[in-house]
């Protein structure tokens, strides 16, 4: 259970860093690079959930593979 708890705290810190760097890049004046901030990091957390999504399916077909 700690696996799981620790991937939720890593997808909230990056989206926390991500919120907070959009945040002053866009006071800055610079809103293409505040865009391509939360467009990077929207694609390493969806990788991130790929990843746990793909080993959901592999635990999933180990159980009824081996029945």
């Amino acid at each position: 259970m700690g696996m799981e708890v620790d991937i939720i705290f890593k997808i909230a810190g990056i989206g926390i860093v991500v919120a907070f760097l959009h945040t002053v890049l866009k006071q800055l004046g610079k809103e293409e690079y505040a865009n391509w901030v939360t467009l990077l990091g929207f694609i390493y957390i969806l990788f991130m959930v790929a990843n746990i999504v793909e080993d959901l399916f592999k635990k999933i077909k180990s159980v009824f593979l081996f029945q």
